[in-house]
């Protein structure tokens, strides 16, 4: 991973949050972290197009080598799954129409990446990742952290020789990494 530049998205539909990380000498820095606020577009497919657009031009300036994305969360409204999902989708398309390889992650295991437990608060997270990249103070909107996790939880499951994050090693939890790298590489038979 050295040398390489990530992006990290935490998908929204009112507030997207997003993280810029640099790999330097094996360290992991934050070049910008950031959220797309959704809130004045009434209509959704408005919205949606803005995702793409924004999404797009963070793509072409800050070049990232991979795309990181947190994965809807599912709980038991199917709507908010629904948006979620869409603006998900959208976000993925920006950065593979520009060649960008793209993973997904479950907010439980960015968190566990981050903290060593999956059920740590977006203020705990954030916290930390003040600490480990030497942040200077916690932006207002947590969804710009939230975005910033996922690089980092991304960079730390495929540094690992183990395939596990920092985290997860110490919980004992993990094994390999998921994506759609993982996917093709594990499902030659679904391409056509």
């Amino acid at each position: 991973m050295e040398g390489k530049t990530l992006i990290g998205i935490d998908p929204g539909t009112n507030v997207l949050g997003y993280g810029v990380l640099q790999i330097r000498n094996g360290q992991p820095q934050c070049r910008v972290l950031g959220v797309v606020t959704l809130g004045k577009y009434g209509d959704r497919y408005q919205k949606l197009r803005h995702i793409f657009e924004r999404v797009s031009a963070l793509v072409r300036e800050y070049r990232p080598d991979e795309m990181a994305l947190e994965a809807p969360f599912y709980g038991e409204n199917v709507q908010s799954m629904l948006k979620l999902g869409r603006a998900q989708g959208v976000a993925m398309v920006a950065a593979l129409t520009q060649g960008i390889p793209v993973f997904e992650y479950s907010p439980r295991r960015i968190k566990q990446a981050i903290t060593g437990q999956g059920g740590a608060s977006k203020e705990q997270v954030a916290a930390l990742l003040q600490k480990i990249l030497g942040i200077g103070t916690t932006p207002k909107e947590l969804d710009a952290t939230d975005g910033l996790a996922v690089a980092l939880c991304h960079y730390y499951i495929h540094s690992s020789p183990f395939g596990t994050s920092v985290g997860e090693r110490a919980s004992g939890r993990g094994s390999g990494s998921g994506g759609w790298a993982a996917f093709v590489r594990d499902n030659p038979d679904k391409l056509r």
